[in-house]
């Protein structure tokens, strides 16, 4: 299969912090000295250019060989640690001067590929990175949502704000610090109800089986859920989240049992919807149909919020809401040997739900996370849809920080179109969508590489779309009219490929090795460059 991403000239950059602390440069004209005498006070010797690198304090300039034969001048420039690359990088495309610019990326021997995150237990999360030696259970090498390629491409956004109706949360556990959202409108334990929400001293969220300001977990699930969407990550301890900015409202929907009414989810629905919240995970359901539920789901739907809600686990085609609403995306579960999940560990007769309402599976059996009971306890594991959706849930998350302006709709067809398909026991996962993994196993690094809703007025953005055919080792490049001229460039600034497309606004191309390239369109009014990452 053949994944392409288009990016703005800055999409991608900054995403791994420290990572790297140099960036490659080649620009359009040559300086008119190539010595080296300008690198002594960090310099090129294009004022343009110059302006940006001391702005940035840039610290050793040298010249990249790009072989003897090549006339080309690259430059790599090194700039003090902590230095904000996305930044450095727009504004060197901003100069006009430049061809590409680059981080100067850190790779690794023996295969590794990815971002790998320190947390302590990570290689326990199956469900991230499956190697094929998961203890508990068959376990096949791959069957899992390739996270650590798709975080290459995001980690996520302060901003966008995930709703969890669950059983609440441990507050203050270490790998949700500074990851709670706070209603800032509020005013900590005054006993009134500051910003007229109908919710007095709701600083961090609301419990609404007990209808007080406190959802502190009581029963353990949704502290694993939360974990799963958003446990900080790269911290040393514990585990990793699918998405490591993104802000977690806590909102306690089910009972110290586990039960909830529906009145409490439509409560929960709209006091997540009207504070800011982005995508709501509801790895709950019930079996009976309700008007009060639907219009809740409705509100969400209809104010660009997702909703992502579990199969749930009785190993039939059982109906179970708010799953079967139209717009949410209804989420399976599956082993770590790509199977559906059948039984469940904890239970002979349990398994993944399954009709024609599931959207896509992804990994839900055995799933490691973090206690409510303990900041430190990190051997308990929990099995069910619950634990497949929050996956999804982060998964969505990460597709609002690439693209704020993505809907519901486009949320959901971007990871179904890019869920994997047979991928388990073929006489359950056939061809295309099916009713035991609807459109297949979530692949984060698929959904990530798909770049839409890229704003066609902005000259920086003209490019509308690039996007795997799967069928055939091509992509295709959705271009504006004026467009006059694509040419691609690979790593080294050498040209693979150049076409002239007058009269044409659709174009396929075919690239026969992997790696980084930099595409650039040549319209009516200016030269574009974006970075365009080939992975088959």
């Amino acid at each position: 299969m053949l994944a392409i991403t288009l990016f703005s000239s800055i999409a991608s950059f900054g995403q791994n912090p420290g990572q790297t602390d140099r960036i490659i440069l080649k620009l359009k004209n040559e300086i008119a000295d190539p010595g080296k005498s300008w690198s002594k006070q960090n310099l090129i010797g294009n004022n343009k250019i110059d302006i940006v690198s001391q702005k940035f304090h840039a610290v050793k300039i040298n010249r990249q060989s790009t072989g003897k034969k090549s006339n080309t001048h690259i430059y790599v420039i090194q700039f003090p640690q902590q230095t904000d690359l996305k930044q450095v990088i727009d504004e060197y495309y901003r100069t006009g001067e430049t061809v590409f610019a680059e981080p100067d990326f850190i790779g690794s021997g023996g295969g590794t590929l990815g971002v790998v995150p320190n947390d302590q237990y990570y290689n326990l999360q199956w469900g991230l990175k499956n190697d094929g030696t998961f203890p508990l259970s068959p376990s096949k090498a791959g069957a899992d949502i390739d996270m650590e390629n798709g975080w290459i491409l995001e980690q996520g956004d302060s901003t966008i704000i995930v709703g969890i109706i669950d059983t609440g949360d441990k507050l203050d556990h270490p790998e949700f610090a500074g990851r709670i959202w706070k209603n800032y409108k509020e005013i900590p334990n005054n006993g009134i109800d500051d910003d007229f929400n109908g919710f007095v001293d709701d600083v961090q969220g609301w419990d609404f089986a007990n209808s007080d300001n406190d959802p502190t977990d009581d029963q353990g699930h949704g502290t694993n859920v939360t974990g799963i969407i958003g446990a900080n990550a790269n911290n040393t301890i514990l585990y990793a989240g699918v998405d490591w900015k993104c802000k977690l409202m806590i909102l306690k929907g089910l009972n110290s049992a586990s039960f909830g009414y529906y009145s409490w989810w439509a409560d929960a629905i709209y006091y997540a919807v009207d504070n800011g919240a982005k995508v709501i995970n509801m790895s709950l359901g019930g079996t009976a149909v309700s008007t009060t539920l639907q219009d809740a789901v409705t509100y969400a739907l209809d104010n660009d919020v997702v909703i992502v809600a579990c199969m749930m686990n009785t190993n039939s085609n059982t109906i179970y809401y708010p799953a079967k609403y139209t717009g949410v995306i209804a989420v399976g579960s599956t082993d770590p040997n790509d199977n559906r999940s059948n039984p469940f560990f904890w239970s002979p007769t349990s398994g993944s739900n399954f009709g024609s309402h599931i959207s896509v599976v992804a990994p839900g059996n055995y799933i490691y996370g973090l206690s409510y009971q303990s900041n430190t306890t990190y051997d308990s594991y929990w099995g069910g849809t619950s634990q497949a959706t929050p996956l999804v849930a982060g998964l969505a998350s990460l597709l609002l920080a690439q693209d704020t302006n993505r809907t519901p709709a486009q949320i959901k067809s971007i990871i179904e179109s890019t869920a994997e398909d047979q991928v388990g026991d073929p006489s359950e996962d056939t061809p295309g969508w099916d009713q035991y993994y609807g459109f297949g196993r979530i692949n984060a690094f698929y959904a990530l590489s798909v770049m839409t809703g890229i704003n066609t007025q902005d000259p920086q953005n003209e490019i509308v779309k690039v996007f795997p055919n799967p069928a055939k080792e091509n992509f295709t490049v959705s271009f504006p009219s004026t467009t006059r001229q694509i040419e691609i460039f690979n790593s080294l600034g050498q040209p693979v490929l150049s076409t002239k497309v007058e009269g044409q606004s659709v174009k396929n191309f075919q690239l026969e090795n992997n790696g980084i390239y930099m595409i650039q369109v040549t319209t009516d009014k200016q030269r574009i460059s974006k970075k365009l990452t080939v992975c088959k």
